[in-house]
């Protein structure tokens, strides 16, 4: 329950963030930077529980020798590893953006941002949410998986 609340949380965030840019056409630095420390903290979150699901997996692989149970551990194996490394990438770049911002901010001293970074954030903004989608999506599969072979 508590998850769910976090997740809707944070997309209310971003789409009240994101109907604000579009009536303002530019951003406040302190809106981004909320909307930023969101997504990292979302995306930590969303490391620690692969992290959690594979200790699940770990002890799946570990009651089961079936041939088809062992080709999904190596599925979920992969996937986890494929989506620590996604998650990885996307806070680098959200952290390279923070810094350009701050960088723009500083040399503008107006507290926006335009231009080039606005597009950046709604980008980040895009894979973050495609980020979580893919997230929730591979838990439910993994669910349904570790139902079916613990």
């Amino acid at each position: 329950m508590l998850r769910y609340d976090y997740r809707h949380a944070v997309q209310l965030l971003g789409t009240l963030l994101l109907l604000k840019i579009i009536a303002m056409n530019k951003i406040s630095v302190s809106h981004m930077s909320n909307a930023h420390n969101d997504w990292l903290r979302a995306l930590d979150f969303y490391k620690q529980e692969l992290g959690i699901l594979r200790g699940r997996l770990t002890e799946v692989a570990g009651k089961n020798t079936d041939a088809e149970a062992m080709k999904q551990v190596e599925h979920f194996e992969n996937q986890f590893k494929i989506q620590v490394n996604s998650i990885d990438t996307l806070a680098h770049n959200i952290n390279k953006h923070i810094t350009a911002i701050g960088t723009q901010a500083q040399e503008a001293k107006a507290g926006y941002i335009d231009g080039e970074l606005f597009t950046q954030h709604n980008e980040l903004h895009n894979s973050f949410s495609a980020e979580e989608k893919i997230i929730q999506e591979l838990r439910a599969n993994f669910n349904v998986f570790a139902a079916k072979w613990m």
